[in-house]
């Protein structure tokens, strides 16, 4: 009971320190290394705290995560996600709803790209939200399609999310990026479906509009996606065959997008540099919180709290449809207040080691809880991705209105989870085909 005691108290600490306002990472090491400085006295504890970077900074499938984040940001000032949106709004057009279909479409294109479900939003929102609003379409409706879709981003790869749970819980970062292949592709299905019966039953949220484009316009329309398509097929099909090791797809592909871009005069060596920089930054962010999240790992690990936890759930009886159950519930009640990512360590440090006690797949588990998470970004209140959509409609949107637009979609991932939930196949068969 002590451990449990001491481990509750650290998770609880670090609830309030990021309601305080204190970034995840920060909170992260502060409550591991207090708790592994109560548990060993300060010496041994700092030997710990003071190895805990070295670890982060040679582990090589780290390297993945920047070169992702460059190839995202490559593409996306490039303008590439701006004609994979025209392309699917032209050969949509003419559909009731085409134009959130279309959203949906490029979004799924864009996150073979883009391992960012935050910029997934942001580019979205920018290039959608504005010509559907000029259509009539429901504005919480729009954004809630945009914040959901920027969620494919953590599934379909180049996920960050999936390489940082590999990371986390000593995962294969190739077979965990093409698990959510399956599931992602599913998830866009599911979308498209929703939309034509949020057509037929709130017809006023989505108006028939009258645009219509030649079959020349369509087939020219399809000429500049071809450098998405590539730069995907690169990365996946290398990773897929074996051609190229996951940690080095992401240097491919970056090199890919940055050779791609210069040849089609979208960028110059000026735009690049500034691609370079912010990559830096938001990769300095990302290592912050993997070494906070390794340092609360230890403390849980050595203060017995995962130990104890795991005999506590099995004790309960629960069985695995309870575990499941209690874990669903578990993750929306948290994802309505904590950021994703600290949800995801969380469950690397305490969740999974229980799973694997119950003798769950580890390929098939990683997918649930990515897509927990998925669920997560987007629910109210405090949905990381309610607050992207609203920040890059400039204040257009207004939150409570996001809030009845995005319901329809959480109700969608629901359907998907629970489809994913019964069917391990869909997220196991392609990663134990790979080369």
């Amino acid at each position: 009971m002590d451990a449990i005691l001491s481990g509750g108290l650290g998770i609880l600490s670090l609830i309030v320190l990021i309601f305080t306002g204190m970034p995840i990472g920060a909170a992260l090491f502060t409550v591991g290394a207090v708790g592994l400085s109560l548990q060993f006295g300060v010496a041994k504890a700092t030997i710990i705290l003071f190895g805990m970077p070295f670890e982060v900074a040679s582990n090589y499938s780290l390297v993945v995560v920047p070169m992702f984040i460059l190839m995202g940001l490559v593409a996306s000032n490039a303008g590439l996600m701006r004609d994979m949106f025209d392309a699917a709004h032209k050969w949509l057009a003419g559909l009731k709803g085409s134009l959130l279909m279309s959203t949906v479409a490029s979004s799924a294109a864009f996150a073979a790209v883009s391992g960012s479900t935050i910029v997934n939003s942001a580019v979205f929102t920018r290039i959608a939200y504005p010509e559907m609003t000029r259509l009539g379409y429901n504005k919480g409706l729009a954004g809630g399609v945009i914040a959901a879709s920027g969620t494919l981003a953590a599934f379909i790869p180049p996920s960050i999310t999936f390489v940082i749970y590999a990371l986390l819980t000593q995962q294969s970062v190739g077979k965990l990026l093409l698990a959510g292949i399956i599931p992602g592709t599913i998830t866009v299905v599911g979308y498209i479906v929703g939309i034509m019966i949020i057509a037929r039953v709130k017809p006023d949220w989505v108006p028939q509009h009258s645009e219509k484009y030649s079959w020349g316009d369509k087939f020219s329309s399809l000429k500049p996606i071809w450098a998405v398509l590539l730069l995907s097929f690169i990365v996946i099909g290398g990773i897929y065959t074996g051609t190229v090791p996951p940690s080095a797809a992401g240097s491919v592909g970056a090199v890919g997008a940055i050779l791609i871009v210069l040849m089609m005069k979208r960028q110059n060596g000026g735009d690049i540099w500034e691609a370079i920089k912010a990559t830096v930054k938001i990769s300095a962010v990302l290592a912050v919180i993997v070494i906070g999240g390794l340092t609360f790992s230890r403390f849980l690990v050595f203060s017995g709290f995962v130990r104890e936890a795991i005999s506590l759930i099995t004790d309960l009886g629960l069985g695995n449809a309870g575990f499941l159950f209690a874990m669903v519930v578990l993750f929306l009640i948290l994802g309505m207040f904590l950021d994703s990512l600290a949800i995801l360590i969380m469950a690397a440090a305490v969740l999974v080691p229980v799973a694997d006690n119950m003798g769950f797949d580890p390929i098939w588990f990683a997918v649930i809880v990515v897509k927990l998470m998925e669920v997560g970004v987007i629910t109210p209140p405090v949905g990381i991705n309610l607050f992207a959509v609203v920040s890059a409609s400039d204040k257009d949107l207004k939150l409570t209105t996001l809030y009845k637009g995005i319901t329809p979609l959480f109700l969608i991932e629901l359907v998907v989870l629970y489809v994913l939930i019964q069917f391990p196949i869909l997220s196991t068969w392609l990663p134990n085909s790979m080369s």
